[in-house]
C-alpha cells in the first residue's frame, strides 16, 4: 500500500502522466498514474479499446492511462492492506494531478471483501469539488469522519476496499482505490494536519479546495427557501471544514 512518501518520487513524473487522483490517507492501492502503450509518435493505437495486450512484453498496456479502467485504476488488490476504523475514518486525497479539475464530481464508495464483486455501496452522497484552476494544481482535500453505510455488520478484522471515482470536466470517469482492513480505533493511524488536511492556497500546500452540494429539486426558483440536504452530507462536510480550520 503506497503512502505519503512515495508521492515525491511521483511528482517528479507530473509532466508524463494522463491520470489524476491520488489518495493520500490512509493509503493508495498502488501508484497507477501511468500511461503505455503509445506508438512512437505519441499516438493511440488503431486496435486499442483502452486496455490492450503486448503480445512481445506479455503486459497490459494503457495508451489513455491506467486510472480510466474500472473498479481501480488497472491495478489488483494490494496484498498489504492498510487499517481502517471499524466505525468510520479519514479519507484524503489530492484531485488536480492533471489538466481539467477546476471542478469534478466526486463518488465515494466501498467494495466488502478481500476481492469485492462491486462497489454499490456509497459511503458519501456525490459532491462537486472545485480547485483554482483547470490546469494542473497541489491541493489536497479531506473528509476527517467518512461513515459506513447502515444496515451492513462490519467486524474487526473484515477486509474491504474503498473506491474513489472522480468525474472530469467532460464527463470520462477515474477510478482509485484503497484496501482496507477493520481495526479498533486504537490501532489505526493517527490522523493529524500532516495527512489529511484541506488545502487553503494560504499555507503553501497549494489550493484553494471547495465545495459544492450537488442536490435534485422539484420546481425550484430563485425564491426557494430550502434545500433537500441530508444530515449525512452535512455532518461530513461541516467536519471536513471545521477539522481544517482547527489545523
Amino acid at each position: 500500500m503506497i503512502r505519503l512518501s512515495l508521492l515525491l518520487a511521483v511528482a517528479a513524473c507530473w509532466n508524463f502522466v494522463a491520470s489524476h487522483l491520488v489518495i493520500t490517507y490512509p493509503g493508495w492501492r498502488g501508484n497507477n498514474l501511468l500511461t503505455t502503450g503509445r506508438t512512437n509518435e505519441d499516438t493511440i493505437p488503431p486496435d486499442n479499446l483502452g486496455v490492450r495486450y503486448n503480445k512481445t512484453s506479455d503486459e497490459l498496456e494503457y495508451p489513455y492511462g491506467m486510472q480510466w479502467i474500472y473498479p481501480c485504476g488497472g491495478l489488483a488488490t494490494a496484498a498489504n492492506r492498510t487499517k481502517w476504523p471499524v466505525t468510520g475514518g479519514a479519507l484524503s486525497f489530492q484531485p488536480g494531478w492533471f489538466n481539467g479539475h477546476q471542478t469534478a464530481f466526486v463518488y465515494v464508495n466501498i467494495g466488502l471483501g478481500t476481492t469485492p464483486l462491486n462497489y454499490s455501496h456509497p459511503m458519501v452522497p456525490v459532491m462537486q469539488l472545485t480547485g483554482p484552476s483547470n490546469s494542473m494544481y497541489p491541493g489536497t482535500f479531506c473528509l476527517p469522519q467518512v461513515p459506513l453505510p447502515g444496515n451492513i455488520t462490519y467486524n474487526v478484522g473484515d477486509n474491504a476496499t474503498i473506491q474513489i471515482i472522480e468525474t472530469a470536466v467532460h464527463g470520462a470517469a477515474l477510478y482509485s482505490c484503497v484496501d482496507i482492513t477493520f481495526a479498533d480505533a486504537k490501532d489505526v493511524a493517527k490522523v493529524d494536519g500532516s495527512n489529511c488536511f484541506n488545502s487553503t492556497g494560504k499555507d503553501g500546500r497549494g489550493g484553494p479546495m471547495g465545495m459544492n452540494f450537488v442536490y435534485t429539486a422539484t420546481g425550484l426558483t430563485a425564491g426557494a427557501a430550502s434545500l433537500p440536504v441530508s444530515w449525512t452530507t452535512m455532518l461530513t462536510v461541516l467536519g471536513a471544514f471545521v477539522f481544517a480550520a482547527l489545523l
